[in-house]
């Protein structure tokens, strides 16, 4: 099964409206056991494509996820990478900057963290945070300690220019980058808290502050709108994911994952005759009993 991903595709500079975008779509699968099948297949092809990605070492793979609590950010991350090697991937979830952070430019931790050549590097909240929750809450923007006249009216249309200039030059030295949305219903959002306060095995999950960020869903929905649209690009394009279904979510993202592997042509690296003739030569002293080795 492969599934059309181009309909959850941001086009660059769109005008994007999350009010017509669905969070939740009819299932790719008809039960569960077809969505595990389909996943597990889409898992070992991942896999695959991971070790060539990993053996021909030319390309790094970085993808970004955004998304409003309790979207399952964490659980796509987990269910389709589960079977890639973990030597070749990383994750890094970005957290409240720490001073030294904020002694820097906004972009200056993430670019610490990015993948190196034949790695995917998985960003669980990334740079994108300085164009939400910062735009949400101006107070972050005032404790980042920028001059005065840069923090202007200007600052977010700044910021897209700087995360777009950023990912084209990443794209123009082998990373290639996916972002993706998880987009959650507001309706989906509060029976997911409820899950959380009903069952003590994912009381930790929850926050109180978690509920104080859901009073400000629709500023959240207009930094989200902005954003996917001035920084989608071709080279470095946004996936508006429906969330509010976890397992067609997690379907989604790996078909785009698969897409964007295949479409990168990889080989393994080509032997040289002097390599096989070394290799052969190798063979031959390994094939002999062990009581013939000198």
């Amino acid at each position: 099964m492969k599934i059309d991903v181009e309909q959850f595709l941001v086009k660059a500079k769109e005008k994007v409206s999350l009010k017509k975008r669905p969070t939740d779509v009819p299932p790719f699968y008809h039960s569960k056991e077809q969505y595990q099948e389909c996943l597990t297949e889409q898992i070992e092809r991942l896999s695959a494509l991971q070790g060539l990605l990993y053996a021909n070492n030319s390309y790094a793979v970085l993808l970004i996820f955004q998304a409003m609590d309790a979207a399952g950010k964490d659980g796509v991350i987990k269910h389709v990478l589960s079977g890639i090697n973990p030597q070749g991937c990383e994750v890094y979830s970005f957290k409240h900057p720490s001073a030294e952070e904020l002694d820097h430019d906004f972009l200056w931790r993430s670019v610490r963290r990015l993948p190196e050549r034949g790695r995917i590097g998985i960003f669980n909240r990334s740079y994108y945070e300085e164009v939400l929750i910062v735009r949400v809450h101006p107070e972050i923007l005032a404790g980042e300690g920028l001059p005065g006249q840069l923090v202007n009216g200007h600052v977010w249309r700044d910021r897209f220019e700087s995360m777009v200039n950023l990912e084209e030059h990443l794209h123009r030295n082998g990373t290639r980058i996916v972002k993706f949305f998880l987009h959650l219903s507001k309706e989906e959002q509060r029976k997911r808290f409820l899950e959380r306060i009903d069952n003590p095995e994912k009381n930790w999950k929850f926050d109180k502050a978690d509920v104080e960020e859901r009073k400000l869903w629709k500023q959240y929905m207009e930094a989200y709108q902005e954003c996917l649209g001035a920084t989608s690009r071709k080279n470095a394009p946004w996936y508006i994911v429906p969330a509010d279904d976890k397992k067609n979510a997690r379907l989604i993202v790996a078909q785009v994952l698969l897409n964007l592997l295949e479409e990168l042509k990889m080989e393994y690296p080509e032997t040289t005759e002097e390599r096989r003739k070394e290799l052969q030569e190798i063979r031959k002293e390994l094939a002999k009993p062990e009581k013939e080795q000198t």
